[in-house]
Parts: C-alpha cells; structure tokens; sequence
C-alpha cells in the first residue's frame, strides 16, 4: 500500500485490488441481495450470480462489492501512525480498470489531524471575583425553594385567572390550516408568565374547566419564525383542568418535609443554602478562570482545521440538540421554535459551536503533548470508575468499549486544563 500527504491536513492511501480480493467483493454484494433477486425459472432467493449478472450486470454489484474491497483494507490504513484519521475518506477509482480478471487500483484520501502552532499559554492575568454569599442571596433562595414547593391544587370554582395554572390543549390555523409547531396537548401553562404570544394567555382568562374557546390572536411583526411574522391566526383551546398554588410558610416543619439530610430546622436550612451558593460560585469562578487561561491559549494557537472535523462535531451536536427534543416529547422543529431560532440560525449557531469546541479540543490535546504529562496506573483506573459511575456501567463494561489509550489520552487532556488553570496570574 502506498502513502503519502498530498493537500494540507489530508493523506492519500493507494493500493492494488487482486482479483480474487474483488470476486470475493462481488460474491459478498450478490448475498447480500440474494434472497430478493427473481427471474423466471428459478425460485425467488435461487438465482445463480452468473445468471443473476448476464440479466443485471456484473456492475450492479460494482458499489457493495468495492465497500466490502475497502472496509477490509482499513486494518492496514489504521497501521500508519504518522498521521491519525478524523474523518471518512474521498475514494478514488477509475471505473474503466474495475476488473474481476486483473488488478486495479483505489486511492482513499483521508482528513488527518492537523498540527496545531502553540503560541503563549501560561501567564495569563486574570482578575478575582468576590465570591462571598450575603443575606439578600440566600433570602431570594429560601423564597425559591418555598414557590417550588407550592402545591398545586385543583381549583374548586374551575375559573381561570391569571397566576392559576391551566392545563389544556391548543391547536393553530393560518388560513384555517394548522400550521408546523402549533398543536400540543395537555400542556401546562402559568397563566401571567408571558409564555406564548401577546394575547394568548389573557384571552384564556374566565375559561373553565372543560370549555372549549377560539382565539383570535396577531403573531409580532418581529417573531422568529418568517411565515408567521404579523399573521392573523386562530388557536382552537381546550380546557382541561385549572390549578391554583397553596403558598407554604418558611417552618421548622417544612424544612423537614425537605428531607436534607442534617437539615432540620429554619437556621439549618439557612446554612446549609449559603454553604451550597458558596460553592456554586467557586465553581463558577473556577470555570470562568479555566475559560480564560483556555480562551487565551486557544487565541495564540495556529492551526488549520480540516472542514470533515467540524462538520462531524456539528452533527454530533445537532444529534445532542435532537435528543433534549425528544425527551420534552417534542419535534425538532417545535423544539426549535419554543428556542426562539429558525432553522438557519440554529444551523449557524451550531457551526460556531462546533469550531470552537473542535479548536479547543486541539489546542488542550497540543498542550498536553508538548508538557508530556506523565500517567500513572492509579489515574487511569479512577478515570475508568469515573466513567463507570457517570454511565451506570461496570468498570469491565467501560473496558470493554473504551481502549486504554483513550482514557490515557482523557487522562492527559484534564491535566493539561489543570496546567492551565494553575499557572494563571491572579490579579
């Protein structure tokens, strides 16, 4: 097999398919569609490859058979360790030297790593924030966590007002058709919360429980979505049920219905909150001093990324965004729309994301190779449990799923974030 590095960032396999290599190519293709395959003469699932290519064509057969032809040469593509693969490849064939009696040849051309140009990234000077907790903080979260707990009750008259809490359906028509992301059922909704367009809950209010009612109600001039930008439509609504909050009061008794452990009274709760804001805002401030030190490593560095990386990254992302859809049980179309973006700016928005986290990525993967951090046994074995815990796993299941070398690498990629963080300069 030959290789070698043509264009920036992508590298060129190139070797030679032996006859007998692409007729077990073709016999693999034909399985595949055997049990299909019907001419007159034979029993459906019966027909021999050679009659099967006299009627068809042997060409038929030419794509599976070239994949399988490829696939099996990728042990050999992975033994090549000057260079890593991030991506799938642009093959190569001259069609008119596809043979099943004589040679050819295939060339794959791959995306490869690329190498990243480290500038300065230590010493960068970053100013402390306060992260002391006053009283006003933890009031306002006493008071949070007494509006969660807000029972909510059926409403016993089953009039709607605002701050009650309707559950019904609703459906939207432009030009008496429903249109994309209109309809839902059993939805809840604070009435009062500005949730839904301008009109939309304050043409609910009066309703009862089981009433049906149409809406007749103007989308803003400046809403989200382009085709219904100032358009006239109806919301057909109903009813189903409506509750209201029972408000509880901050006592020693509450606090216990909160089962904290070692919380049990007013003061303990009190503490136990202003221990928990601390450390959130040390985490914060941990977080926003490592995305500094990493935002400015990430500014000095030089590299050129090959687009198949960042579009893998979007697509992952993409797929990420897809699933947080479903699990509200919605489609990404609605999902998109109760996000305020448009396809296309969601689109954008991805790819943004996408190169920057590939960047990153890169530029941490650069640091921790030129520091060459040592790993002992002991880290990798955490890092295993780790990811054991994070995905309810056994440690011989992650084992089994992610190489040492992978977990050596996750290993090396958190010291290099550490190395960072720590050699930043607090002013």
């Amino acid at each position: 097999m030959k290789f070698e590095k043509t264009a920036k960032n992508y590298a060129k396999f190139t070797f030679e398919v032996k006859p007998e290599e692409f007729n077990h190519g073709l016999e693999y293709a034909f399985n595949k569609i055997k049990e299909k395959v019907e001419i007159k003469g034979f029993r459906k699932g019966h027909v021999p490859q050679n009659i099967y290519e006299q009627k068809f064509g042997v060409e038929t057969l030419y794509e599976d058979a070239l994949n399988h032809v490829i696939i099996h040469r990728y042990d050999d593509i992975f033994k090549e360790k000057s260079v890593v693969i991030v991506g799938n490849p642009k093959v190569d064939i001259d069609f008119k030297t596809v043979s099943r009696d004589n040679p050819f040849s295939i060339s794959l051309t791959f995306p490869i790593k690329p190498e990243v140009v480290l500038g300065d990234y230590v010493g960068v000077e970053v100013k402390k924030k306060d992260v002391s907790v006053n009283e006003d903080e933890i009031e306002m979260r006493v008071n949070n966590l007494l509006s969660k707990n807000n029972a909510l009750k059926i409403k016993e008259n089953g009039l709607l007002e605002k701050g009650d809490t309707a559950i019904f359906d609703f459906e939207g028509f432009l030009n008496d058709e429903p249109f994309e992301g209109g309809k839902a059922e059993n939805h809840q909704l604070e009435i009062g919360s500005n949730s839904f367009i301008p009109g939309f809950e304050d043409k609910m209010i009066g309703m009862k429980a089981n009433e049906e009612r149409e809406l007749e109600l103007s989308f803003p001039e400046d809403y989200h979505a382009e085709e219904l930008k100032g358009q006239d439509v109806v919301f057909k609504v109903k009813l189903h049920e409506v509750k209201t909050k029972e408000k509880e009061e901050l006592t020693d008794e509450f606090v216990k219905t909160l089962k904290k452990d070692n919380v049990n009274t007013v003061l303990e709760l009190k503490e136990s909150i202003k221990n928990e804001i601390a450390s959130e805002k040390e985490i914060s401030e941990k977080n926003r001093i490592v995305g500094t030190a990493v935002e400015f490593a990430v500014k000095n560095a030089k590299v050129d990324i090959p687009q198949e990386m960042i579009e893998i990254e979007k697509e992952n992302i993409y797929k990420q965004t897809e699933s947080q859809a479903k699990q509200y049980g919605l489609e990404m179309e609605t999902y998109l729309q109760f996000s305020g973006l448009t396809k296309e700016q969601f689109e954008e928005k991805i790819l943004v994301q996408a190169q920057e986290k590939v960047l990153t990525s890169l530029v941490i993967e650069a640091i921790a190779n030129k520091e060459d951090f040592p790993v002992s046994e002991e880290e990798i074995n955490d890092k295993y449990q780790e990811f054991a815990n994070h995905y309810n796993l056994s440690v011989k299941q992650v084992k089994e799923q992610l190489a040492e070398d992978v977990i050596t690498n996750e290993v090396r990629f958190s010291k290099a974030i550490n190395f960072l963080e720590e050699n930043v300069k607090e002013i």
